[in-house]
């Protein structure tokens, strides 16, 4: 019960009716927009996953050749995998932040289910492992503590986004998803990145050098700049307005 009033208290700060958790599988996803650029003109926040694997140059050198900043969300694996691309980033510490994507990569939901074909962390103690061992492994690599974790699938139950919060950690949730996990061509992920709305938080992943998803979020990224929008990193973005959407 306490756990239950904790994740409802959690709820109502994010202006959430609870209502919204209780349908189908009770897992529900953070949807987030910053604030809009108002007279200055729009603004977005681009938030790329590392999840494994290696490092899609095309993204990072455009990013750091255009002056383009983002949120970096990083797996202990990936930092572990990717030493030089990290190195590059921290020498451009005014364009990225490097966040927490979790130790493993395992969804950080308190409950055995699958998601995308991911085993979650089955319980409380194992979604406290996922955000506790991404956080040192960035901290270690970085010098500074994150302050914002996503999950793999970015997919959570209520009682584990109260559980996340309450070890200190901001949930970075999204309005856009840039690329589909990766999975789309390259026209089709410029096409909805360019698409993009004054205030958008955008997703989209940077560990897939292989696929033609990478070309099309870096084409998108650049349409964005060619329309005169402007980008932050999440802790420059204002206070964030967050909700959740059932699975």
């Amino acid at each position: 019960m306490r756990k239950l009033l904790v994740a409802l208290a959690f709820l109502g700060l994010l202006g959430i009716s609870p209502a919204l958790a209780g349908g189908g599988s009770g897992i529900v996803e953070p949807r987030m927009t910053i604030a809009p650029g108002g007279a200055g003109g729009p603004r977005v926040a681009v938030t790329l996953d590392a999840c494994d694997g290696r490092t899609d140059m095309r993204i990072v050198t455009m990013l750091i050749e255009e002056r383009i900043p983002a949120t970096i969300f990083a797996t202990a694996g990936w930092i572990r995998s990717n030493p030089a691309a990290l190195k590059l980033m921290l020498a451009h510490g005014d364009l990225f932040d490097i966040e927490n994507h979790g130790a493993r990569h395992v969804p950080a939901i308190d409950k055995p289910v699958r998601v995308y074909g991911l085993m979650t962390a089955g319980s409380p103690a194992g979604v406290t492992a996922e955000v506790q061992g991404g956080a040192d492994a960035v901290a270690r690599a970085t010098g500074r503590r994150p302050v914002w974790f996503r999950g793999a699938a970015a997919q959570y139950t209520p009682s584990s986004l109260a559980l996340i919060r309450s070890l200190g950690f901001k949930v970075a949730g999204y309005s856009l998803s840039g690329d589909e996990g990766a999975l789309l061509g390259t026209r089709q992920a410029a096409s909805r990145i360019a698409a993009a709305r004054d205030g958008d938080v955008i997703i989209a992943h940077v560990n897939h050098p292989e696929k033609p998803a990478g070309a099309g979020v870096a084409s998108g990224i650049l349409a964005l700049k060619a329309r005169g929008f402007r980008f932050v990193k999440l802790d420059g973005s204002g206070v964030p307005a967050a909700g959740l959407a059932t699975r």
